[in-house]
């Protein structure tokens, strides 16, 4: 009965190596092998009386060190077997009876999937994280969050097709909906039912299914116990590395699994756990003030630059070539790169002296956009193509019922500021240095669903509005859990 039981998991599981094994040599004469997995894993936590779910796909790649010319036949020999023979052949081949030399990367976002190795994520030298990971765990593996990268991918296109009346009145932009549940009523219905249906499967990708994914995935790695043999004990990850959101995604971690991994590194990712996402947002906006303050004193002269930007797009939005609309809230969006890498001021710098025909200082005599300047802010921006940043961003801050709905908290908070200091289209027009035209942060706004193509239409807006208005998000942290496991040692 438990040999059947297995069996079952098993079908379940699904795991599969979709394609042969790739080798890079990574200098010092050492070579890492990669391979490319994928899981069937529940949508939702499985009911434990039926055990049943809908189920998505899971994707994760794991990098190794290749030991010797023994192990380098071996994994050339998966080459000519089908992709569960692969999964098959390579679980018993590493024979794992636990997981403490792995450690599991989860990617910052949300929405974002994880870097591919060697393009995104070198793993030769001692400067790279995935070389120095190497060089303590014998498995790094790079999980694609469900919902990003080719873990189940959500986007407008995979909506559409998953989805399809959520989406039947999008012909019909000039009509509000309203004017649409009266004429249209029977399509009204259906695209009014679809929205609930998408509401509640949008709900199932957030950090408390993450944890619940990487846990899925890793009893998948390991050995199964032997019919009639005692239950293993607990076998957590070796470590965890959690970028940015990564780090929020720990949290739960550490507050909804008992034996979360054993080593939790957080680079940058620090959940507000007692803060509600409104206060977190009235301080990030100051945070944004003074990083804008911190651009200008190191390039005053994009000041005046950055105000006839601003004037231009006001009087005269840009069409942009996938269909979505450059406007000067979109343009000031983009102060979002100014957080991160140490070369983004003079990146952003570089931006602004292009932005005309006859460059964009000071002296400029013409308020003709340059086209490379408006193409590059199609592919600059990441919400068309991972909409889940826009859609289930402020839901990151959403911890339980009590910090439910989020109500498009930045947006409340930009409105509420006292001055006019942050209002663009006064600033804009300020002959005057001293007062400068503030960027904005990694915040989202509900005005995103008419600039951005990939998220516009009648049943992208109101999802969006479904999921900031849902008043019932469960927990995401839990802070007596989170010191209990803590200080468990074992």
């Amino acid at each position: 009965q438990e040999r059947l039981k297995q069996a079952m998991l098993q079908q379940e599981r699904n795991h599969r190596i979709v394609s042969p094994p790739a080798f890079h040599a990574c200098g010092n004469g050492r070579q890492i092998v990669v391979t490319d997995h994928r899981l069937s894993v529940p949508l939702l936590t499985v009911d434990p009386k039926s055990g049943r779910s809908p189920r998505i796909d899971l994707a994760f790649t794991i990098v190794e060190e290749v030991a010797d010319e023994a192990a380098l036949k071996w994994f050339q020999s998966l080459t000519s077997q089908p992709p569960q023979k692969r999964a098959q052949a390579y679980i018993e081949k590493a024979a794992l009876a636990n997981a403490d030399d792995m450690l599991i990367y989860l990617q910052g976002g949300p929405g974002f999937g994880s870097p591919t190795p060697v393009v995104g994520l070198s793993f030769a030298g001692e400067s790279s994280w995935g070389a120095k990971a190497l060089s303590k765990f014998k498995r790094v593996v790079l999980m694609d969050q469900r919902g990003t990268g080719r873990s189940t991918p959500i986007t407008k296109q995979t909506l559409e097709k998953r989805f399809p009346d959520l989406f039947l009145l999008d012909d019909k932009r000039d009509m509000s909906l309203e004017e649409l549940s009266s004429s249209f009523p029977e399509e009204y219905t259906k695209f009014q039912a679809s929205l609930q249906e998408a509401t509640n499967y949008m709900a199932q990708f957030r950090a408390d299914k993450i944890v619940q994914d990487a846990e899925y995935l890793r009893e998948a790695l390991l050995l199964p116990k032997e019919p009639g043999s005692d239950p293993p004990g607990p076998r957590p990850w070796g470590g965890v590395l959690g970028q940015s959101y990564g780090g929020f995604c720990i949290m739960s971690y550490l507050s909804l699994v008992d034996h979360p991994p054993r080593l939790c590194l957080m680079t940058g990712g620090i959940a507000p756990m007692l803060t509600s996402a409104y206060d977190t947002y009235a301080k990030l906006w100051d945070r944004v003030k003074e990083r804008s303050w911190m651009y200008y004193d190191m390039y005053p002269g994009d000041i005046p630059v950055v105000k006839k930007i601003v004037r231009t797009l006001l009087d005269h939005p840009q069409r942009l070539p996938s269909g979505g609309t450059l406007t000067a809230r979109r343009f000031l969006q983009y102060g979002m790169s100014l957080g991160g890498s140490p070369s983004s001021f003079a990146s952003m710098h570089q931006l602004l002296s292009s932005a005309f025909l006859e460059g964009g200082g000071e002296s400029s005599t013409t308020s003709e956009f340059s086209r490379a300047f408006v193409k590059y802010f199609d592919s600059a921006q990441p919400f068309d193509d991972y909409p889940i940043y826009y859609w289930l961003h402020e839901s990151i801050y959403a911890d339980g019922p009590s910090n439910s709905p989020t109500q498009w908290a930045a947006h409340r908070a930009y409105l509420d500021k006292p001055s006019d200091e942050f209002d663009y289209q006064v600033t804009c027009r300020e002959d005057n240095d001293s007062i400068p035209t503030l960027f904005f942060g990694e915040m989202v706004f509900p005005w995103m669903a008419e600039d951005y193509v990939e998220c516009s239409g009648h049943g992208c807006t109101s999802l969006v509005n479904a999921l900031a208005n849902k008043d019932d998000w469960p927990p995401l942290y839990d802070k007596d859990h989170m010191r209990k496991v803590l200080d468990t040692t074992e």
